[in-house]
């Protein structure tokens, strides 16, 4: 589906692709050169953005998911509502294992996570689809 489609469909997520694309363009990726930006929307209605940043003590760099996540929690969110990785890579751009944990952390099952390049969204996933029979909060009774 691509992002404008979506938007007409009222879910909002040309602007979570516009965020990303935006963000993309900012990371720090002199090592790898792969630069990647995330936008995520918390249950306030709030988007949040970040992108990657390398380090050349690898592998201490931060993931774009990671400062989304980051940006939300600080503005006061703590609920993810959906989730956009945007990438430029021969496959799908998905979030990582450690970025689908601390996605996790702030979002259910149902959870949807997109993957874009830059013309648009290539595939939706749900949470559980990428992390099925994961680890989280109520596992720990919380």
């Amino acid at each position: 589906m691509q992002a404008a489609d979506s938007e007409r469909a009222g879910d909002g997520l040309t602007a979570l692709f516009e965020a990303a694309r935006a963000v993309r363009a900012q990371a720090h990726a002199p090592y790898s050169r792969f630069r990647v930006g995330a936008a995520l929307r918390d249950d306030r209605g709030g988007v949040h953005a970040g992108c990657n940043v390398e380090n050349a003590a690898y592998p201490v760099g931060t993931c774009a998911e990671a400062g989304a996540i980051a940006a939300m929690v600080a503005s006061g969110g703590r609920r993810i509502a959906a989730i956009l990785v945007c990438g430029d890579g021969v496959g799908l751009v998905t979030p990582c294992g450690a970025c689908r944990q601390r996605i996790r952390e702030f979002a259910g099952p149902d959870t949807p996570i997109h993957a874009a390049g830059p013309d648009g969204v290539a595939r939706t996933f749900t949470l559980a689809e990428l992390l099925p029979e994961s680890f989280g909060p109520e596992t720990l009774g919380e």
